[in-house]
């Protein structure tokens, strides 16, 4: 089987990177080989593809020149790996895979595919790079989205692909998973009792993610514990009862001590990760509904407005009253909808499906010579 080369801007611990390392995973068993180019270099998800035997190619250019240079180094790569796919990741990844693609002389057997993983952003800040996608939108074959609400978002601001495949992320269940042994050893790390009901809030110090509205909220609801799980969070000021993990790579052990997932985000979300896993790992879920929330919910839990503290604190509130029977029959409701309609074999077979339909050659072939860039 033909490879897949996927092209990111970083490998850090972002909900992005955790679904490469998801799907690739999922496609390896299914006897795809997998290429990921990074063009930041390392980040603790590199290592966590290259035990899984997913080969690395760190470019991390400098400046103009350097984009030029790690943009012909990429094009040699694809002529030599000849991939069934180049699958690009955010609006960096997918500029340069696009770029590459052409300069390798837009090979007609290796697909040209996007990734894209949100719906509404901050024009501030990347208003630049959505300005050059929509004029380059004609380019893949195949554009992906995570998301409903993100498929809206870009074609609303002139995006016009040729194809378009949304499909979901995919949760490790194996992973995120109840835990009871998990849930008691960080509890007594963290001095929490067994009854003590504890809201998980896992997401970097980002605008989107808007701890602003969940510090208010929790302040509102001292009756419930806060545990901040995401880099940039240890400089929060936080209220009594909330506590910053700072960055973590052990999540799933995070999400297990806990009773409530909440997403606070106030925009930019396509398909919540950590919404999923807190689910998964049988949290009951408490969301803004910002990009597909809702979707994901389904129903369970509560879904409140953005930047709405008082309506987030209520939705708490409503979790963290229920008997706690109760509360576990929601988790673990919330674990079943996302083990059916979310688990990461479906979202591997969506890829190959979506890539196959829009071209891909997926069988025979392989690179002309190995090795990393």
């Amino acid at each position: 089987m033909r490879p897949a080369c996927h092209v990111i801007s970083g490998l850090r611990t972002g909900g992005a990177e955790t679904m490469l390392v998801a799907l690739c995973g999922g496609l390896l068993a299914r006897g795809m080989p997998q290429h990921v180019v990074s063009l930041t270099g390392d980040g603790p998800n590199a290592a966590a593809l290259e035990r899984l035997g997913v080969t690395v190619h760190r470019l991390a250019p400098r400046g103009a020149a350097g984009s030029a240079v790690a943009l012909l180094r990429l094009a040699r790569l694809i002529r030599s790996l000849r991939p069934a796919v180049v699958q690009g990741w955010l609006y960096h990844g997918d500029l340069f895979a696009a770029g590459a693609h052409r300069l390798a002389g837009a090979p007609r057997d290796a697909l040209l595919a996007w990734g894209l993983r949100n719906s509404d952003i901050d024009h501030a800040r990347y208003g630049r790079l959505l300005a050059i996608g929509r004029r380059l939108s004609g380019w893949p074959g195949l554009v992906v989205s995570n998301s409903r609400a993100g498929v809206d978002f870009h074609l609303a601001e002139g995006y016009r692909p040729r194809r378009l495949a949304v499909i979901p992320n995919g949760i490790d269940t194996v992973r995120f998973r109840p835990d009871p042994a998990a849930r008691a050893a960080l509890r007594r790390e963290l001095g929490l009792s067994d009854e003590a009901v504890v809201a998980i809030h896992a997401a970097r110090l980002d605008p989107m993610k808007d701890h602003a509205t969940l510090l208010a909220a929790a302040a509102c609801r001292p009756e419930v514990h806060f545990l901040l799980a995401g880099e940039g969070t240890l400089g929060l000021d936080l209220p009594a009862n909330a506590r910053a993990l700072g960055r973590r790579d052990d999540l799933w052990r995070i999400q297990a001590a806990g009773d409530i997932a909440v997403s606070s985000s106030a925009f930019g979300e396509g398909f919540s990760n950590a919404v999923a896993e807190g689910m998964a790992a049988g949290l009951v879920p408490v969301a803004t509904s910002v990009g597909d929330a809702g979707a994901i919910l389904g129903g369970l839990g509560c879904l409140v407005p953005p930047r709405d503290p008082a309506a987030l604190a209520e939705a708490l509130r409503a979790m963290a009253t229920l008997p706690a029977p109760a509360r576990r029959a929601a988790g673990l409701a919330a674990r079943a909808r996302i083990e059916t309609a979310y688990g990461v074999g479906a979202m591997a077979e969506r890829f190959l499906a979506a890539w196959i339909a829009a071209g891909a050659v997926i069988g025979g072939g392989g690179p002309r010579t190995g090795g990393g860039e």
